[in-house]
């Protein structure tokens, strides 16, 4: 993974094969930039000390919060500040997301649970 390469994101989404798998494919200032296919809920959950930012690349994120639900489409940033409960989700197809992130973000939060992914493949 070099900083001095463009990067190819449909390349990169071709490498993954599972959902809710994030990937890193780079790094700038203490964060990751990750790439995920996402299908389905994932859990409720916060990040304590972490703000999170999903970019949706294909398709589109709801993104549930305790009081309302917003939807983000192909194109568009949602920007979750730290401590704030949410569970992203989709429809029945398949979501192509980036995440910017600190490094010490697990996708769960402060939830540890067999949809806890640690140590992340760099792609």
């Amino acid at each position: 993974m070099s900083n001095y390469k463009s990067i190819n994101l449909q390349e990169k989404y071709n490498l993954i094969n599972e959902h809710w798998s994030p990937k890193i494919i780079g790094e700038l200032n203490g964060q990751h930039v990750k790439l995920a296919k996402i299908k389905g809920d994932f859990i409720w959950h916060h990040h304590e000390e972490e703000d999170e930012l999903f970019m949706v690349i294909k398709g589109t994120l709801f993104m549930d919060f305790r009081d309302r639900t917003e939807v983000i489409k192909e194109g568009e940033i949602i920007i979750v500040p730290k401590g704030i409960e949410h569970r992203p989700r989709t429809e029945d197809k398949e979501v192509q997301i980036m995440l910017f992130e600190p490094m010490t973000t697990l996708n769960t939060g402060e939830i540890k649970n067999e949809r806890t992914k640690e140590n992340l493949e760099k792609i």
